[in-house]
Order: C-alpha cells, then sequence, then structure tokens
C-alpha cells in the first residue's frame, strides 16, 4: 500500500505534462517556418472554437490534440490562403441508449477564404450563428464565413474549397536552421505543442481545462 501515494503523485505529474496547453482558449500559432526578421511584425487571425483551421497558405494545421478551442493565428503580411471548416454541437433531446453519442455535429464542408494581410493587423471570423440544430443545419447548405479588421470593415468573404491551393508552404521568411525556431510552428512532437499553449494560457484557462478534463 505505500506504493499508492507514489502512483498518484506520478500520474498527477505526467497528468500535467499531457495536458499542458490544451485548456488555452486563446493562444498564438505561427503558421509559417522558419524565423522572422527583427523588423516584421506579423498579423493575427482570431478563430473562435466553432472554426476548424485545416490549413494556411498550404501548411497543414490539423495537428492539435483537441477540437474546439479558440486560436490566434499569426500570419505573414501579404496575401493569406486560410482553409477550415465550421463545426457546432447540438445536445440531443430525450433518452439516449448506452454507445449513442449524446450530441449532434453540424459541420460545413471545407471552405477557403484569401485575403491581403496587413502587419500588425488583427482579423477575425464573423458569421451567423444559429439559434437552434435545425438552423445549424439549413445554414450549412450555403454557408460562408467574413474576414473582418478590428474596425468592423470586411476584407474576405469565404467559399467553398475546390482542394486546389493558389499559395504553398514554402512562403517562409527565413529557412529553417539547425537553431531553435522563434516562433511556435505545427512542426515538433505534440509534447512541445501543447508546452507552448500552456505558456500563453491564463490562469483561469489553465483552471477550466483541468475542470473539463476531469469531468
Amino acid at each position: 500500500m505505500c506504493h499508492v501515494p507514489r502512483l498518484f503523485k506520478l500520474l498527477a505529474v505526467l497528468m500535467s505534462v499531457v495536458m499542458a496547453g490544451c485548456a488555452s482558449t486563446v493562444a498564438r500559432v505561427d503558421t509559417w517556418e522558419g524565423q522572422l526578421p527583427a523588423a516584421t511584425e506579423p498579423a493575427v487571425l482570431q478563430a473562435p472554437g466553432a472554426i476548424q483551421v485545416v490549413s494556411v497558405n498550404g501548411r497543414s494545421m490539423t495537428n492539435f490534440l483537441i477540437d474546439d478551442l479558440a486560436l490566434d493565428y499569426g500570419l505573414l503580411p501579404g496575401e493569406n490562403e486560410v482553409v477550415f471548416s465550421y463545426k457546432t454541437i447540438w445536445a440531443k433531446a430525450g433518452v439516449v441508449r448506452n454507445g449513442e453519442s449524446k450530441v449532434h455535429v453540424i459541420e460545413s464542408g471545407p471552405q477557403v477564404v484569401r485575403f491581403e494581410a496587413r502587419p500588425d493587423a488583427v482579423y477575425h471570423f464573423e458569421f451567423d450563428k444559429p439559434g437552434s440544430r435545425q438552423e445549424a443545419e439549413a445554414m450549412m447548405e450555403n454557408f460562408s464565413a467574413k474576414i473582418v479588421t478590428g474596425t468592423g470593415t470586411v476584407v474576405a468573404v469565404s467559399e467553398e474549397w475546390d482542394g486546389q491551393s493558389r499559395l504553398t508552404a514554402s512562403r517562409t521568411p527565413v529557412p529553417v536552421s539547425g537553431g531553435e525556431n522563434v516562433g511556435r510552428t505545427q512542426d515538433g512532437t505534440a509534447l512541445d505543442q501543447l508546452k507552448a499553449i500552456w505558456a500563453d494560457a491564463s490562469d483561469e484557462e489553465k483552471k477550466a481545462f483541468l475542470r473539463w478534463a476531469f469531468e
């Protein structure tokens, strides 16, 4: 029995490491490879949890471990291409059978939006928010989202993604060297990504995640 407290301590440490970063509701993911020149001021695209960013300029953004995270995406100034989908979840009414999902998942097809990002500017997604599952399902037939500046100016409207990228991941400011990257990228282990996100999370965001993790 003397080993039980040690086991619990070990599990607690492992959980804290594995969960590092997943709770952050606002964490920046840089979408380029390599290091930025000192004078470069990237733009930021804010994506709520309902928006699942698939790729930016041909570079995959899909290897986060948990969906429904609100994330900020760092963008290089200039033309950017963002592929994404919209997903909303609705609880099922009535009795749910064993093994059956307790929610309805309503998801759009892939969308693409292209716009010119200004240095140090902040953009966000804007779209209609359904009041019911029926409204959400109806929205999916003609779903689109706008990219809006902080002052409310619409700079782009999304359209269906045809799978053909106009930009590529080769849009790199400085070639990757053997040294450590300054920006957080999608490269590296999942643990590295989780640690990077956890470092940016506020105390309240960390507490919210821990509550979620142990429900």
